[in-house]
């Protein structure tokens, strides 16, 4: 009798402990799934221009509407070090100009024969303008007159400096004949406010936040580019399109200003899953008004904009928001 009671009393025992070892791994896996999240670090630019701003508004909004994404803007040089980066595994997404990203996917241009892979598009998002800005007070009027003068090109790797060296090359203006440095943003609104430099590029959406914060400063000036020249950059390169730049757009600017822009785009790293990307691109839309609130530039997009004359392939789960407003894009 003992013995039976004892082994009735170590079966019931073993049965609690497995029921208890089921109840624990059912829990830890509830648990795990409510937590699960998807980190997304966001390649933007220097502070001050508007990838910077907009990657902060989008992954604010974004990130008050699902909890399952963690975001984390980075500071970049811009552009070309964010194709760089996406491709590299660094970061997740990165805004990018279109003419940087189409040289960069099929190997041509800047990255002759040594193309980069491993992110796609999920949206074309606002046209940026090259622009070029010297002091009020200087002698300096037009892009000729820059021959000899100092000049920030914007940083390495970035979109403004490939801008601001095709523009002097239109010109004339090589290397020998302006002396060119490589600043951010900042670094360039500093020095030309205590005039160590004579004007600056600075390819970006408008208006630019470094560009208005600078007029509190200093007065300012915004250089056109001729007719002649803005077709003259056009024939020689494909994603060029006319640019103006309307008067008081920055405070004091009595004139407009004519110039070129580029498309920029929005890029996801390949390794992100299709249903994270889906919910990506359709918060951009869905909440875009949200966006537009933190943003000076007017965002005029929707799905059918977003998708024309992006030459590189979308993310599916990008095109599987897309096809669902019926659209189709290349995949």
């Amino acid at each position: 009798m003992y013995c039976t009671d004892s082994k009735f009393t170590r079966r019931n025992f073993m049965k609690k402990i497995i029921a208890l070892f089921l109840s624990l791994s059912l829990v830890f896996a509830v648990g795990c799934g409510s937590t699960s999240t998807t980190s997304i670090r966001f390649g933007s630019a220097a502070v001050g221009g508007m990838y910077s701003a907009f990657a902060n508004a989008y992954t604010q909004v974004v990130a008050q509407d699902d909890d399952s994404l963690q975001f984390s803007v980075r500071a970049t040089a811009g552009s070309a070090a964010n194709i760089r980066l996406l491709s590299d595994g660094y970061i997740q997404m990165a805004i990018a100009q279109a003419d940087l990203t189409d040289d960069a996917y099929h190997g041509t241009g800047d990255f002759n024969k040594k193309p980069l892979h491993g992110y796609s598009a999920v949206a074309a998002l606002y046209t940026e303008a090259c622009q070029i800005v010297v002091r009020a007070d200087s002698d300096i009027h037009s892009v000729d007159d820059l021959l000899g003068k100092k000049i920030s090109i914007g940083e390495e790797e970035s979109g403004t400096e490939r801008n601001a060296k095709q523009i002097l090359e239109a010109y004339g203006l090589s290397d020998e004949l302006v002396d060119c440095e490589n600043l951010d943003y900042t670094q360039a609104a500093e020095a030309l406010v205590s005039e160590k430099i004579d004007a600056m590029f600075c390819t970006a959406g408008v208006q630019t936040t470094v560009i208005e914060e600078l007029t509190r400063q200093r007065g300012i000036r915004l250089l056109s580019l001729d007719e002649t020249h803005i077709q003259k950059l056009m024939a020689a390169y494909d994603f060029y399109t006319p640019y103006t730049i309307p008067v008081y757009t920055y405070s004091g600017q009595s004139e407009e200003a004519t110039t070129v822009g580029v498309q920029s785009l929005l890029l996801v790293s390949d390794e992100l899953s299709d249903k994270t990307v889906e919910t990506l691109t359709e918060q951009l839309f869905s909440r875009k008004q949200d966006i537009q609130y933190s943003l000076p530039l007017d965002l005029q997009l929707d799905e059918t904009s977003a998708t024309e004359n992006v030459t590189i392939p979308f993310h599916d789960g990008a095109a599987a928001y897309y096809e669902k407003h019926g659209i189709t894009v290349n995949e």
